[in-house]
């Protein structure tokens, strides 16, 4: 059996209680824990400051009377304000960082009892954060009896022995995965997961999030979703600002996301706050992360580290903070390769990051969230629309099949459905609707087939020497000839592939050693740069 061992401050009021033999007539708290007959305890850290020296001294004999097998250590602890939070939580957290503890042989008991309320809610979050090995222990005076000991109870912080708690914390939790998924019910077991780690990201952390996928997959979605999760836990009381980088260049890149000052540059004929700043206190949303310049990343990184950046053109820093939430379709492990985005900055963003599949990939999730869809077309336009059994069973079967390839993924499919909903006659979508629809995507697949097609980089060699290519050298080309519809220059797309030999040549010739390059294969820049070879 354990040593039970207890930690608690001097009461300076309730342990004071009485002189000479009335003492001994009332309760006192740190006297009681330890007259308790089913509850010895084998000692008694006792905290307390240089005034009440004396006090403490008095309260260890008097303990040593009633309870000889306990050993009291008195230990003084001199605050300036013990009302301040600050200097209380550092003073116990230095306790409990020095402290010895041994919790293969000892118990230990935290008696909240006593000491400023400050101190009782500092002792509860060392507790429960395990800073403290310990279970709470409260006292009080008896109801009738054992006037002395009085009464005591402990508290345990492990809420998995509280069935009824534990469900409601369960409860909570699927309420929230629940709200992030909008209410659909979804069926992907790997998606389902991901929200899950998601929603436990969002209520104990506010570090950067990064949400990769295909357009369309839902990030922008899930990032509002995280936003109104994080406003109703009191976690963010600022602003939702979204911004998709592909839109930015430039000087009106600086001056969007960090604003400008007055002069900045021509045109310039005021000051801007810039994105940045809106996001004071709630959430910035940047999607398609990946298309921000290499300057930009810079500033950003040093926005997200420090809380502080310069407008552009100034020469003062201003302050925000803000949740950061980033989305992408590029793969940003490639591109910090390729030179095109920063390093540091991805290690920063990439604390928590998660991919969301596309449609094609959850085609079980097709059947909830064409409910969803249909719920949402009656909200937004006051007409409900249903399907009838047969165009219902049409539909999902074309839907959910290899042929459909949902390139738009979530979005694609909220446009088929709101294109049949507006087309039925009466609210009602029958089997005719489903068929036009059906051949309409079939269609548009068609189509975006044939662009990919012409837009794949080896289709700009000849057929029968590409049929001559070893796996080896068909890999290296195509990726030789994406980094070359990238540039925009020759020189620049050769800077690129060359980026480390260079170094350790006299005069690098990129340009020309590409040049080379490609006439091996009979290509020459023009023809690799010609995007439309039909």
């Amino acid at each position: 059996m354990h040593d039970r061992v207890a930690i608690g401050f001097l009461g300076t009021v309730l342990d004071r209680r009485g002189h000479g033999a009335e003492r001994w007539k009332k309760w006192r708290p740190s006297v009681g824990i330890c007259a308790q007959p089913d509850m010895p305890l084998r000692r008694l850290e006792l905290l307390h400051d240089n005034h009440h020296a004396r006090l403490a001294q008095l309260t260890a004999q008097d303990i040593a009377a009633v309870s000889p097998g306990t050993e009291v250590r008195l230990h003084a602890v001199n605050l300036q304000d013990p009302w301040d939070f600050e200097e209380m939580y550092a003073a116990l957290h230095d306790f409990a960082a020095r402290y010895a503890f041994d919790t293969e042989r000892e118990d230990y008991l935290v008696h909240i009892t006593t000491g400023t309320h400050v101190a009782q809610i500092c002792w509860f979050l060392l507790t429960e954060s395990r800073h403290l090995p310990a279970r709470l222990l409260q006292s009080s005076p008896a109801r009738q009896g054992q006037r002395l000991a009085g009464e005591v109870s402990l508290i345990d912080l492990d809420l998995s022995r509280y069935d009824q708690i534990a469900q409601r914390f369960r409860q909570e939790s699927d309420d929230t995965v629940s709200f992030l998924k909008s209410g659909i019910a979804t069926r992907n077991t790997r998606f389902n997961r991901m929200i899950e780690q998601i929603e436990r990201v969002a209520v104990r952390s506010d570090a950067p999030i990064l949400l990769s996928g295909p357009t369309g997959a839902g990030k922008s979605q899930l990032a509002r979703r995280l936003y109104q999760l994080k406003k109703t836990r009191h976690r963010l009381d600022g602003r939702f600002v979204e911004v998709n980088c592909a839109t930015l260049r430039g000087d009106s890149a600086m001056s969007a996301l960090f604003g400008h000052v007055k002069g900045a540059f021509t045109g310039a004929h005021g000051e801007r706050a810039g994105l940045l700043r809106s996001a004071d206190g709630g959430m910035l949303f940047l999607d398609e992360i990946g298309e921000l310049g290499l300057d930009e990343q810079a500033m950003l990184l040093k926005a997200i580290e420090e809380k502080r950046f310069f407008p552009f053109g100034g020469d003062c820093e201003v302050h925000s903070n803000f949740q950061l939430i980033c989305g992408t379709v590029r793969d940003l492990r490639q591109w910090v390769r390729a030179g095109r985005f920063r390093e540091d900055l991805y290690a920063r963003i990439n604390l928590w990051s998660f991919d969301l599949p596309g449609l094609a990939e959850r085609r079980e999730d097709i059947e909830p969230n064409l409910e969803f869809e249909l719920a949402r077309h009656a909200e937004q336009h006051g007409l409900r629309a249903r399907f009838n059994a047969e165009a219902r069973r049409a539909y999902l079967a074309f839907a959910a099949s290899p042929q459909a390839r949902w390139q738009g993924n979530f979005r694609e499919l909220s446009a088929s459905v709101t294109r049949m909903a507006t087309l039925a006659d009466a609210g009602r979508i029958d089997e005719d609707g489903v068929s036009e629809e059906i051949a309409r995507l079939r269609h548009g697949w068609q189509d975006e087939t044939q662009d990919e097609a012409r837009d794949e980089p080896l289709a700009a060699l000849d057929p029968e020497r590409l049929a001559q290519l070893d796996l080896f050298d068909r890999m290296q080309l195509e990726g030789v000839l994406r980094v070359c519809r990238d540039a925009a220059t020759l020189s620049e797309a050769g800077r690129r592939l060359f980026a480390a030999s260079r170094q350790l040549k006299a005069q690098p010739n990129d340009a020309d050693r590409l040049r080379k390059y490609l006439a091996r294969f009979g290509l020459d820049w023009e023809r690799v740069r010609r995007r439309d070879l039909g």
